[in-house]
């Protein structure tokens, strides 16, 4: 997977390309603790318009996400989710944990 960030004031982007699994772990974690830096930062999206597969170790990432975020006073949500991403999601129940769209 691929993750590419992107900051707009408060609202940080991080682009998710490709295949979220357990082999992403690294990197969501790299960019999801470099944005978390920038005090600035309230409000964190996380775009899931180029995932083509997530597992529960990535629905599993996502919450520790949510933790953090949630600790420091901040937003997350996660945007463009379609096709099989929003159904997993879905089925998950993620959009009584995030904002979902």
């Amino acid at each position: 997977m691929q993750v590419t960030t992107a900051v707009t004031g408060e609202v940080a982007t991080l682009g998710l390309h490709g295949r979220f699994d357990f082999n992403s772990h690294r990197d969501f974690r790299e960019a999801t603790e470099n944005v978390l830096l920038d005090s600035a930062v309230k409000t964190l999206n996380v775009d899931l318009a180029q995932v083509e597969y997530l597992d529960s170790s990535a629905l599993g990432m996502l919450l520790m996400l949510r933790d953090k975020i949630k600790a420091s006073n901040r937003r997350v949500a996660l945007v463009n989710c379609r096709g099989p991403v929003k159904q997993v999601l879905e089925i998950a129940n993620f959009a009584k944990l995030f904002d979902v769209s």
